[in-house]
């Protein structure tokens, strides 16, 4: 199916499928429509896709090119690309809005990580967390999971507000949400779950450098 074809595409390509039709001056509703009804996009849509791409309009609609697929064999020792093994960048994480909706994800990023859990990134804002190295803008890898165990660092979404990064402790009915900044404005943060709604979204277990 076209859809499919496209969504590999723009996965090897680091970009959103909403982004990639964008930039090729197509509406989101015409990649909905693929998707839902798997339709094929008309010639003049199929030679845009092929040119913004770099691929024939033949392979598009899953026709086979042994002779391209040869050229394309990669050299000794290289990993090939699988599109299975990334995870979408995601720019915030809201209540109220599907956390992989289209218009939050802004692209899609490798991960090495094969047990089969599902993993996401996530763009750090603000220096709540810079004395343990990470950043404003840094990208965080998260393995989805309703539970994490006292101190590790979690993403916590508190009372349906946009997600956080803290390191996180629970006794009894308390929750601790504790930072690590070399910024004094940072505290603890301690909610009474009788009062306040706390979610664990994931565990935190990577962080990659943007500089």
């Amino acid at each position: 199916m076209f859809y499919d074809c496209y969504t590999a595409l723009c996965q090897a390509r680091g970009i959103s499928r909403s982004r990639a039709a964008q930039e090729m001056g197509l509406s989101n509703s015409t990649v909905t429509k693929w998707k839902n009804t798997g339709a094929t996009p008309s010639g003049e849509t199929l030679a845009k896709v092929s040119a913004y791409f770099g691929v024939p309009v033949g392979e598009l609609l899953g026709e086979a090119f042994p002779s391209v697929q040869e050229e394309r064999k990669l050299p000794e020792g290289a990993v090939p690309f699988d599109p299975a093994l990334t995870a979408p960048l995601l720019g915030t994480v809201r209540a109220g809005l599907p956390m992989y909706a289209e218009e939050n994800i802004e692209g899609y990023i490798p991960i090495t990580r094969k047990d089969g859990a599902r993993y996401f990134w996530l763009r750090v804002r603000g220096d709540s967390m810079n004395a343990v190295g990470i950043s404003e803008n840094d990208e965080i890898l998260v393995r989805e999971q309703p539970e994490v165990e006292n101190g590790q660092l979690a993403v916590v979404m508190v009372n349906g507000d946009e997600a956080t990064v803290k390191y996180f402790r629970q006794e009894g009915s308390l929750v601790v949400l504790t930072p690590k900044s070399f910024n004094p404005v940072h505290q603890p943060q301690i909610y009474d779950l009788k009062r306040v709604q706390v979610r664990v979204v994931g565990l935190v277990v990577e962080c990659r450098k943007v500089f």
